[in-house]
């Protein structure tokens, strides 16, 4: 009996290049006992495929491939564009589809798209990278509430995102924004504790389970840069479950399910959110194709409810068999 072969797409043409790797690994290492006969699909930085190593066309790499893990982060990967293309050739593949992926991948959308759900928002701005003078950043400082955070508008992993107090700082980081993307987004600074929920539907038996909140903890700044997520050592803690009161946590947990049905997402997905002192919850951005490295969020909050990773990930890869 042939078993199913599953390509595990990692790598990419963003700045979440090296994180891909890593999340790909992850799920290599963790499917190498499965039943599945486990590929390894990259796309290098040029945007080359490779199967087990070799440069291969894409339709190539598609005919030999029944299942793909997509293990991609950032552009391409998140942004519906990779989606479109593997169901252009009725290929199934785990996590979001090209609507949903694209609608949460632009933070301002996803924003708008949660209107008048039950958690607040950061007031934020806008700017192109074509929009960008001494000017602009100016009116900006004057009219905008400091301190703020600067990210790119289709970025993850907190890549040239940075916390800015001084006109000095917002210009810096504006400039280091259009770097990897055309379009920034400035937030307010959210004072208080981050927190973070992963949902997967039909986990467990449930439609859509959602996992402990896991706190934050930054140790070397105030907020969780790339530095804090990726420490080897040094970086910030994380906490799950998070220490909160019933009723924030039961909150937090309709919260991020609330997003995942909102956009439209499917499969797993995580939330991250700012709890005040005043117990208010502000929502900041949702990743569909969220990190599987040793030191991501999501393997932890599977390892905090006694499940194992490898039967998350056959999991999810069964769901996208099955549709």
């Amino acid at each position: 009996m042939n078993r199913t072969r599953v390509g595990v797409i990692r790598g990419g043409q963003s700045t979440e290049y090296d994180v891909s790797l890593k999340t790909g690994q992850t799920v290599l290492s963790h499917l190498a006992d499965s039943n599945f006969d486990v590929r390894d699909v990259l796309i290098d930085r040029q945007g080359t495929w490779h199967l087990h190593g070799r440069p291969m066309d894409p339709i190539r790499v598609l005919d030999q491939i029944d299942v793909f893990f997509i293990a991609l982060h950032g552009s391409y990967g998140e942004n519906g564009e990779l989606q479109q293309y593997l169901d252009a050739h009725s290929k199934a593949y785990t996590g979001t589809g090209p609507l949903g992926s694209a609608l949460s991948m632009h933070k301002a959308s996803a924003k708008r798209a949660l209107e008048g759900a039950p958690y607040r928002f950061a007031e934020h701005r806008v700017m192109v990278v074509d929009d960008y003078t001494d000017e602009a950043v100016l009116e900006l400082f004057t009219t905008f509430m400091m301190p703020a955070v600067v990210k790119p508008m289709d970025g993850g992993s907190s890549v040239a995102t940075a916390l800015v107090r001084t006109r000095r700082e917002l210009a810096a980081a504006l400039r280091e924004v259009f770097e990897v993307s055309a379009t920034a987004l400035i937030e307010n600074y959210i004072r208080g504790r981050e927190v973070t929920v992963a949902v997967a539907e039909g986990f467990r038996g449930e439609n859509l389970y959602v996992f402990p909140p896991i706190e934050i903890a930054y140790t070397n700044s105030d907020f969780f840069d790339y530095k804090e997520k990726y420490a080897d050592e040094g970086g910030a803690r994380e906490l799950c479950p998070a220490p909160f009161d019933r009723a924030t946590t039961q909150a937090l947990m309709e919260h991020a399910r609330h997003v995942h049905r909102e956009l439209g997402l499917r499969d797993y997905s995580r939330s991250d959110f700012m709890v005040t002192k005043q117990g208010d919850v502000f929502f900041l951005e949702v990743n569909t194709l969220p990190g599987l490295t040793p030191t991501s969020l999501v393997p932890k909050a599977i390892d905090a409810v006694g499940a194992k990773l490898p039967h998350f990930l056959e999991h999810v890869i069964e769901r996208a068999l099955a549709r």
